[in-house]
């Protein structure tokens, strides 16, 4: 999964980063799609596996950030990300595909190369508010993007379906700590790995409801 743009930020976030949120739906999550039991091939089952603990590396951070930050979106986001996790996971155990995040504490990843960019991205976060929230607009971002990858690598209609709903979160998520920053410092979000258009076109739409709350 070299591709994926989680793995690949360590270099990223080595540079210096560029530049009242209103309650959204985080509760639970849409029942998945009805679809007969079909195999996985090996790219689906380790998209499916990559996701969990990508979900479960965005939950941990934001955990970890409202602890030390009293700004809106972190808890808030936390707990939309643990209903993303979840969904991840009923995937996994459908499919009989090995949890990579089973007995994991929060800040604990199988994935090395996760690790260790949750250790950048979380001393960068605890250095600042600020940073902070633009530690929460990089990863959405990254969500958005690798999402979409793993949407483009199956045809079954309950992944796509999930991977979906999870990208429709990540967008309302990316929202709010957009919205949290122009509150905080008077500008405009600016993008960090997607391009700005995308982001900024994503920026331009309403909050938007994901199956049932996402």
């Amino acid at each position: 999964m070299l591709t994926r743009t989680l793995r690949t930020m360590t270099l990223a976030v080595a540079l210096a980063f560029g530049a009242a949120v209103p309650a959204f739906a985080a509760g639970p999550v849409a029942s998945p799609v009805v679809a007969p039991y079909v195999a996985p091939t090996a790219e689906e089952a380790a998209d499916m596996a990559y996701m969990r603990e990508e979900e479960k590396f965005s939950r941990d951070l934001y955990l970890r950030f409202a602890e030390a930050w009293d700004r809106a979106p972190f808890a808030a986001v936390a707990n939309a990300e643990q209903n993303h996790m979840d969904a991840m996971l009923r995937l996994l155990r459908k499919y009989r595909v090995a949890d990579p995040a089973a007995g994991g504490l929060v800040g604990e990843f199988s994935d090395a190369e996760l690790q260790a960019l949750y250790t950048t991205l979380l001393q960068r976060g605890l250095g600042g508010e600020l940073e902070a929230l633009k530690v929460g607009g990089l990863v959405e971002e990254a969500d958005i993007t690798d999402l979409a990858i793993s949407m483009a690598h199956t045809m079954k209609a309950d992944l796509r379906a999930v991977y979906g709903n999870l990208a429709c979160g990540s967008r309302n998520h990316l929202r709010a700590f957009a919205r949290e920053i122009r509150a905080l410092t008077g500008q405009s979000y600016v993008a960090q790995s997607m391009s700005q258009a995308a982001v900024d076109a994503i920026l331009a739409q309403p909050w938007e409801r994901c199956g049932r709350g996402w």
